[in-house]
């Protein structure tokens, strides 16, 4: 199933309920943490977000899985249901385990990526840690629609991490959801970042700076599971 482990980076062909995905595992760290990375819905494995913040976390040992969905692997748009998008999370979730046996294992993703990795851990999926990147509180112009109702169902270590100009996040609301969860959570707002974790230009700050923060509070936060 796997290539070589000499052969960088190391491709896997993952079956979600019969239909054939690509993951690709590049190694942080000789034996270090491992990040099962779930990309967002307008996007799929090898786009430049995904890429970007995949290789700022390599730089600091964290080794990174990442993956298409059933429908970014048939080139789709419209993103699959959400209990497909569990199911290929706990497919490649198992994969890892059984092919590297990493500790800790990290879950999570990008947007809707990390809300699939929230729900598959509130539904009782075994990992160390739960990575949240730009989460996506509630669709944008409507924090009526909260997706929260999970949340308090996860017991693992969270690290959100949320940009302060975020559409899908309104940070007094997050504030909100964080007051009733356990101390198991822990939040990191990049100042003046959107969804995207871009920053404007007359900020005086760069994506590249607000990305290498993000990158450092993980690296942090990994080394506390």
């Amino acid at each position: 199933m796997s290539a070589s482990p000499a052969d960088l980076p190391i491709i896997w062909s993952v079956l979600v309920d019969g239909d054939p995905i690509r993951a690709v595992y590049e190694p942080g760290a000789a034996d270090g943490p491992v990040f099962v990375f779930a990309h967002g819905a307008g996007g799929n494995m090898n786009d430049a977000a995904v890429r970007a913040a995949s290789g700022a976390l390599r730089d600091r040992g964290i080794g990174v899985v990442r993956f298409n969905f059933p429908y970014a692997e048939r080139r789709q748009k419209r993103p699959d249901p959400m209990p497909r998008l569990i199911a290929c999370i706990d497919s490649v979730v198992t994969l890892v385990r059984d092919e590297l046996a990493p500790a800790p294992l990290i879950v999570g993703g990008r947007s809707m990526g990390g809300r699939a990795a929230s729900m598959w851990t509130a539904a009782g999926g075994r990992c160390e840690g739960l990575l949240l990147l730009a989460y996506p509180l509630h669709p944008p112009g409507k924090p009526e629609q909260l997706r929260v109702d999970h949340l308090p169902d996860i017991t693992v270590p969270v690290l959100c991490v949320n940009g302060t100009r975020d559409a899908f996040c309104t940070p007094s609301l997050m504030q909100e959801t964080l007051d009733g969860l356990g101390a198991n959570w822990c939040m990191k707002w990049l100042e003046g970042a959107d969804h995207g974790f871009h920053v404007l230009k007359r900020s005086g700050r760069t994506d590249t700076g607000i990305l290498e923060e993000a990158a450092d509070e993980i690296a942090s936060w990994v080394r506390t599971l």
